[in-house]
């Protein structure tokens, strides 16, 4: 009887080592992170695109809403302009000529002017007493910060006009004529907040509304017909002895060629983080952010450092605010959010009266 020998054979299953499997999942875990890197970084950018959205869509409604009132606006040698002008009088945009802000600060622009838009009528004026002629506003409100959600924004108020020209004081019940000089908006007591801006209730009005919300600087300049640039809406070696718009000369603007509008906007972000830096920094609040950004300045005798070309202002703008996203500071030293100077856009507009 044969007998079989059943060979057995012995197989061995394959496998990995410690080795590589700590090597896949160290592959795995960068693979991870790399793409998790990833999603955050297109998160960010489409976050901040969106920011930009925003901030450029809010630029474009100022400034598009500027260009209807400067369009509509009443062009004569005998009406008054509340304009930034050489001298402080009534009129004269809490005077930042040469670059001096108001109360000699940095601070923005503000202007008044007549124009055919619609605008908010006073109590009593019937629709057959109401002219198609309004006083039109623009300021960054300096008013009290507590308690006031127009601190910061710019803000633009519309008062409507009677016919002829009247409106009636509320201290006298008498008409006072605002169109025509001598008389100045500046006198007018019932539009006082027109040319005032602090806490004073005469700089208070409840026809105010805030047209920019991230607008927190606010800043204007004029292009002369002979082609200079200014912060006087004449050209001073022709008239070296002009002192206001109307005095001696009856000028009125029609020297300007154009206006041109400067405006810093910032997103909610921003203002929410530069106001959490103001009590932990203690450095101060947007209109202290607002003050970094220097005024338009004209040569005024006073030698070099002055805006003497378009876009010199707007670079200053742009330089500073990039050198306060990179270094997280101010000119002044001041520490500042970085993100929160990255949510800062100049946009600069000029609107044209060469009709005049």
């Amino acid at each position: 009887m044969k007998s079989f020998t059943v060979a057995r054979v012995r197989s061995t299953t394959a496998g990995f080592t410690l080795a590589e499997l700590l090597v896949s999942v160290f592959v795995l875990v960068l693979l991870t992170f790399m793409f998790a890197q990833l999603m955050t970084t297109a998160a960010v950018i489409t976050r901040t695109g969106h920011k930009h959205i925003d901030v450029d869509t809010q630029a474009r409604v100022v400034l598009d809403r500027m260009a209807l009132d400067f369009a509509q606006m009443v062009k004569r040698t005998d009406v008054d302009y509340y304009l930034k002008q050489k001298t402080a009088y009534g009129g004269h945009g809490n005077g930042h000529g040469c670059g001096a802000g108001r109360n000699n600060d940095k601070g923005s622009d503000q202007m008044a002017f007549f124009s055919h838009v619609p605008g908010y009528y006073p109590t009593g004026y019937t629709v057959g007493q109401q002219s198609p002629i309004s006083l039109v506003t623009y300021r960054v409100n300096e008013g009290n910060p507590n308690n006031n959600p127009a601190y910061g924004r710019l803000e633009r108020m519309a008062k409507g006009l009677g016919w002829n020209g009247l409106i009636f004081n509320p201290n006298t019940n008498s008409p006072y004529p605002i169109v025509f000089l001598p008389q100045t908006i500046g006198n007018i007591s019932a539009w006082s907040a027109s040319i005032n801006n602090d806490n004073s209730n005469a700089s208070k009005d409840a026809d105010y509304e805030v047209i920019g919300p991230g607008v927190f600087r606010f800043e204007y300049y004029y292009i002369l017909k002979n082609g200079r640039i200014t912060d006087w809406p004449w050209d001073r070696f022709d008239y070296p002895g002009q002192l206001t718009i109307s005095n001696p000369l009856q000028l009125g603007l029609s020297q300007v060629e154009a206006i041109a509008v400067s405006i810093a906007v910032l997103e909610p972000d921003s203002r929410a983080l530069i106001q959490a830096a103001s009590t932990t920094t203690g450095y101060g609040d947007i209109l202290d952010v607002a003050a970094e950004l220097p005024d338009f300045k004209n040569i005024c005798g006073q030698g070099g450092g002055a805006q003497k070309s378009l876009g010199t202002l707007e670079d200053q703008w742009k330089g500073i605010i990039q050198s306060m996203a990179q270094t997280g500071q101010t000119p002044q030293g001041k520490l500042l959010p970085r993100e929160a100077a990255k949510g800062m856009r100049v946009y600069t507009r000029y609107f044209d009266l060469k009709i005049w």
